[in-house]
């Protein structure tokens, strides 16, 4: 490694630890908008959309190019303490543990839904529906990283 800054990335969800590692760069999609974040920022709390986490990690001497992780996040919660980064989510997958055929078909089921829906009017199906449409190419869309 060398002498970068660094801050400290976690992502939980309800099911445990989802994401581990230091990062000299990151970035987060949030309801006011995308930010970017690096060591020793100021502390922020915000509120996640459905969408990618970028986490770029250090240099490793025998790895020519910086490493990036992408983790598709289901919205919740980003925290920034000095060089801490915590992020709380409904559900999150890092890229290489993504199903792309499960979420392929969690896509067309949704899709299915919305237009089910649609045609008998039930508008809270239709709604829910595009949440899960918007997970579902969420996921697809970080699964493309690999």
């Amino acid at each position: 490694m060398t002498d970068e800054k660094l801050m400290a990335i976690q992502v939980i969800t309800p099911d445990g630890l989802i994401y581990d590692h230091h990062a000299t760069y990151i970035t987060a999609r949030t309801t006011a908008g995308e930010i970017g974040i690096l060591p020793d920022m100021i502390s922020t709390i915000a509120d996640l959309k459905v969408d990618e986490l970028t986490v770029r990690r250090p240099e490793d001497k025998h790895i020519l190019n910086k490493e990036v992780d992408y983790v598709a996040v289901n919205g919740g919660v980003i925290e920034i303490h000095k060089s801490v980064v915590t992020v709380i989510a409904d559900s999150a997958e890092r890229a290489r543990d993504i199903d792309l055929p499960r979420a392929e078909r969690a896509k067309v089921r949704a899709e299915k839904e919305i237009e089910t829906a649609t045609a008998e009017h039930r508008e809270d199906d239709v709604a829910r529906a595009e949440i899960a449409l918007h997970r579902a190419l969420n996921r697809i869309s970080v699964s493309k990283h690999l």
